[in-house]
């Protein structure tokens, strides 16, 4: 008697079980994409360059927070090095690993941490320096090629930077 049940209750079951599960993947039309109705009207140049002076301003005060008190600001020119130099070991006795954001530097001290801004374009890098130059008269900075990749300086070679230099814990 309860087979006759058991067989013909667990069908019953298994198709009302079914259909909750299938009910409960169908979509709804009370959510909405939060894509749908947005304007992709392009951000006026005044409010975008407003923006990123705010977010520079913001990435100054966080660099001291991290970094210690800025110290000395200069310009001049940025140049990069790479593979002929990759694997070979530093001033401080490291291996160069031109894929690292470091840079050379004449008279900083070693571990010093430096914000290197492209002028051309704006673009900005923080860097450590780990070895001595560049070797040329007229660059104040080089820097390595992933640090050169950040600040799109790749193409030209040469730059002209602002470097930015804090004190710390170095």
């Amino acid at each position: 008697m309860y087979n006759g049940r058991i067989a013909f209750a667990s069908p019953f079951f298994i198709v009302i079980f079914s259909l909750l599960q299938l009910t409960g993947c169908q979509s709804s039309s009370n959510y909405t994409s939060i894509q749908s109705g947005i304007s992709t009207a392009p951000i006026p140049s005044e409010i975008t360059s407003s923006l990123q002076l705010e977010r520079d301003s913001l990435a100054a005060a966080d660099a001291e927070d991290e970094l210690g008190k800025l110290f000395m600001v200069k310009e001049g020119k940025a140049s990069y090095y790479a593979d002929r130099f990759h694997g070979r070991l530093t001033a401080n006795g490291e291996r160069f690993n031109m894929h690292e954001l470091t840079a050379a530097h004449k008279s900083l001290p070693f571990g010093s941490m430096v914000r290197v801004t492209n002028l051309n374009n704006g673009r900005k890098v923080m860097v450590r320096i780990n070895d001595r130059g560049p070797y040329i008269k007229g660059r104040i900075i080089d820097l390595s090629l992933e640090a050169a990749k950040e600040i799109n300086l790749l193409k030209k070679g040469v730059a002209k930077v602002r470097i930015e230099v804090y004190e710390g814990d170095s």
